[in-house]
């Protein structure tokens, strides 16, 4: 066990020091954008310079640079994501609101995605021929049309022509299906392609030939042999896909009009709301670095010879 947990122990340190330097950015980012952080936060009502000065120094701002980071460094390591300047609520009460309809979000879009490139990968893999074709032009085309292109086209067919799905909201199942559908594409094109191409190594490995002896069928052979070893590089690029769909839901939740951390962060970046922003940066990086420490934990699952404890 004294292995595992040393394993265990360096990747919890460096998602800490993940976690801190995403926090120190988004500080650094938020603080060099031109422009005073108060009169934003005031917008365009009156305020005289007694207000102003006021607010300055309830947040903080009338002090040194390095003051105000070292209290949010403070903040940060006590559990306190501050308080949100346009909200006026704790700011780990807004993304507790807010979090579970971008993972709802995130995970409807992964495995949509993931489903649909397993079918096209066992289906068209080692198979030359008309169907390969019109799956690689369908992946080729899921990976490279943008978010926004295809969620506004998916809203014009099938909400305001076809009316089957609603428009924007977050109703019921069925307003989960379109944003759910924009955001699994991109996922489908990328991972049949890389699974395709392990399954396909796979299948000219000696185990292979030893199974086709043995009287496996292809269909048997694809999906109870080829397919596990597809799966390893697969699992390395899901961790990076779900902090990359995490972090993507912006531009979905925004096109469907869906409550998430997407639109909290854009709403927030406008009105320079610093506790929000670093709220939603920690959060997503936490989540990127556990996912990280999740694939590493599956890859001993998939491949038994990574179980070694050894040098």
């Amino acid at each position: 066990m004294r292995g595992p947990l040393r394993w265990l122990a360096r990747r919890l340190v460096l998602a800490v020091l993940v976690v801190g330097g995403a926090a120190t950015v988004a500080f650094a980012g938020m603080e060099l954008t031109p422009g005073d952080p108060v009169r934003t936060l005031l917008g365009t009502s009156p305020a005289t310079p007694e207000m102003v000065a006021r607010v300055r120094a309830d947040l903080g701002y009338d002090e040194p640079l390095v003051v105000r980071y070292g209290r949010f460094v403070g903040r940060l390591l006590s559990g306190d994501l501050g308080v949100s300047y346009q909200l006026q609520e704790p700011v780990g009460q807004v993304l507790a609101t807010q979090f579970w309809p971008t993972v709802q979000l995130t995970l409807a879009g992964f495995t949509l995605g993931l489903a649909g490139a397993l079918v096209l990968a066992v289906a068209t893999s080692e198979r030359p021929g008309t169907s390969r074709r019109l799956s690689a032009l369908f992946e080729l085309v899921a990976v490279s049309a943008p978010g926004f292109w295809t969620g506004g086209l998916l809203l014009g067919l099938f909400s305001f022509h076809l009316r089957i799905f609603p428009a924007a909201g977050d109703t019921g199942p069925a307003s989960l299906v379109l944003p759910a559908v924009t955001m699994a594409l991109s996922v489908v094109g990328t991972f049949a392609q890389v699974l395709r191409d392990a399954m396909e190594r796979a299948l000219t490995q000696p185990f292979a030939l030893s199974a086709r002896a043995r009287g496996t069928g292809e269909l048997g052979l694809r999906v109870h042999h080829a397919l596990r070893h597809g799966l390893v590089p697969l699992t390395t690029l899901s961790g990076w896909t779900i902090g990359a769909l995490l972090s993507g839901a912006v531009v979905i939740e925004t096109i469907f009009s869906r409550p998430g951390l997407g639109r909290v962060l854009a709403a927030a970046i406008t009105s320079r709301d610093l506790p929000v922003v670093t709220g939603v940066v920690v959060v997503a990086a936490a989540a990127f670095s556990l996912l990280s420490i999740l694939v590493d934990w599956l890859y001993r699952v998939i491949d038994p010879r990574l179980r070694s404890t050894g040098p």
